[in-house]
């Protein structure tokens, strides 16, 4: 027997907005049981909303590259290298 449209799709709009706020599918999914709702408009309105999510999912954006030229690389002085901790603790 499937559930009905209108309460499958409260139950949808129930997990959307409550996905959006940041909560689980495995929670959600208890707290629809406690409010008494039958495992099986639930688990219907999970596979709506998976295949929406599946529809949805995009390939993320790249991050771009960008290229910055310096000038007078070679005018700046070379740095020294730096004496070890041991070897200014003993200076030989």
């Amino acid at each position: 027997m499937q559930p009905t449209n209108n309460q499958t799709q409260k139950i949808v709009e129930y997990l959307r907005k409550n996905m959006k706020k940041g909560y689980k599918l495995d929670g959600l999914y208890y707290a629809l049981m406690k409010q008494g709702y039958s495992r099986t408009s639930i688990n219907h309105a999970l596979e709506i909303i998976k295949k929406q999510r599946v529809q949805e999912k995009r390939e993320p954006e790249k991050p771009k590259i960008t290229y910055e030229s310096y000038e007078n690389i070679g005018t700046k002085e070379p740095e020294k290298p730096k004496k070890s901790f041991f070897k200014k603790l003993f200076r030989k």
